[in-house]
């Protein structure tokens, strides 16, 4: 049994603050011992003997203790919305979500056909979600088989829990990215059958919205998904106004966007809706009585102008909606989680809501969880749980430094952290007990399967090691 201690303040959520009372929702110890064991937690406890500097495993082997003074251990965040093959288009200029695919998302994705090109971009993806101490991801590839394989295949090398799948796309995109309701679902099923449930890898199936699909693929989506319990599905929902009157013309016999999906099957628990901007209550009620969740993406919604998401209206304590966190890389502008709450947090502010650090970290951790009914496994910091952790400093910065001089609590130092905070704030991410990714190293990045081995980014200029 391999252990591995580690000391540090600790927070984690083990209700809803959206139904509770935000204080009631979490845990914090201010010095606190995790102790974990074959990649799961086993105890998190509060530090008692200031002299001791290891503990001692089943087999009476003394094991090291890891501080990590000046810095708070979290679950590992969880990206419930996210374009792998967008990574080398973020930050694509000034268009409106339908311009923006056409202009950008279209081209870029045609690239993944080739699987070398998949496996490049894939190994950038999955370092950038561990530098910004995300763990578990929610993945968009393409059309293309070869993507979803080149994913799947770094994320086992990291031992990362993705849900991931190939894009499903009949009409309305290049041809170059177009398949058939028939052959989209016989390689999402090939595919499916190949990763699902493969080590720590999740199968979603992904049509990528309801105006790319016919009424054919998505019925079939639908079959799939019925027949394979326990996979996911994810696609996108009412995130542009023009995107909403476009669909509303595909499909005049529903009576919503969420209709659409709903017709076809594809509502239900493990269905994670991206977006959902502009929502009624007859949509928002329909994601309560099917358990369906939602992915809010502040970043993408403010850079493509799409629209302020309504969290009150999504988590009113009558009919709450399952929802979690997304970047949506690449209309999204950071892999940050910490970023992301700062503007998730701005999206509240305008639409006239209130969103506290509680409340965010919570849907950065276990709300994400929640969102993808994993919460009895990933999302919370206790024991028999898997032990997917983020450590981060709590002065990565001068200024940050200088402001938590001032903070009188720890949801104060939470909201400093996620307002001026970055990838800069992530000292550590374990994944499954093992320190994949490590600020302070010469080589930040490990494979968790060979410890020992480097994983040297593909960022040449900075670290030689992966071809271009």
């Amino acid at each position: 049994m391999t252990v591995t201690a580690l000391r540090s303040s600790v927070i984690t959520f083990h209700q809803d603050p959206f139904l509770v009372d935000p204080a009631n929702s979490y845990r914090y110890l201010e010095d606190a011992l995790v102790v974990m064991a074959d990649g799961k937690i086993v105890s998190v406890d509060p530090y008692s003997d200031a002299g001791a500097d290891a503990v001692v495993d089943a087999v009476g082997t003394r094991v090291p203790i890891t501080h990590y003074p000046d810095s708070l251990i979290c679950a590992g965040f969880i990206d419930c919305h996210v374009h792998y093959p967008q990574t080398q288009m973020i930050g694509a200029f000034g268009e409106q979500l339908l311009e923006w695919l056409n202009k950008y998302t279209f081209i870029a994705e045609q690239q993944f056909a080739d699987k070398s090109h998949a496996d490049r971009v894939s190994r950038v993806f999955l370092r950038e979600l561990l530098r910004a101490g995300t763990t578990t991801a929610a993945v968009y590839c393409t059309v293309h088989p070869e993507s979803v394989d080149a994913l799947f295949e770094e994320s086992e090398r990291f031992n990362t829990r993705m849900i991931a799948g190939k894009v499903l796309m009949d009409r309305h995109a290049p041809d170059a990215l177009l398949d058939t309701a028939e052959r989209g679902y016989d390689e999402s099923k090939a595919l499916l059958e190949k990763w699902h449930g493969r080590g720590r890898q999740l199968y979603c199936i992904t049509p990528r919205f309801a105006a790319s699909s016919t009424d054919d693929q998505l019925a079939a989506a639908g079959r799939l998904w019925k027949e394979h319990p326990g996979t996911y599905m994810q696609t996108h929902l009412a995130e542009n106004t023009g995107e909403i009157e476009w669909v509303r013309d595909l499909f005049p016999q529903r009576s919503s966007y969420l209709d659409v999906y709903d017709h076809a099957g594809l509502t239900g628990p493990r269905a994670i809706f991206g977006h959902a901007v502009h929502m009624d209550e007859v949509d928002f009620a329909c994601c309560h009585r099917t358990g369906s969740a939602l992915a809010h993406c502040p970043t993408s919604n403010l850079f493509l102008g799409s629209g302020l998401f309504k969290m009150t209206q999504a988590k009113q304590t009558a009919r709450p909606v399952r929802v979690g966190i997304g970047s949506d890389i690449g209309a999204g502008t950071s892999f940050s989680t910490l970023h992301t709450l700062n503007e998730a947090y701005k999206v509240s502010q305008m639409a006239h809501g209130r969103l506290t650090a509680a409340h965010a970290f919570y849907l950065a951790t276990r709300g994400g969880a929640e969102a993808l009914y994993l919460q009895d496994s990933l999302g919370s910091v206790a024991p028999g749980y898997d032990a997917d952790l983020v450590v981060l400093d709590l002065a990565p910065t001068p200024l940050i430094a200088f402001r938590m001089g001032f903070t009188q609590d720890i949801l104060e130092k939470l909201f400093v952290l996620m307002t001026l905070g970055d990838d800069r704030a992530v000292r550590a991410t374990y994944v499954a007990g093992v320190p994949v990714y490590d600020s302070a190293r010469d080589e930040p990045f490990r494979y968790a399967a060979e410890p020992s081995a480097l994983a040297p980014s593909p960022q040449t200029e900075r670290y030689p090691g992966i071809p271009g």
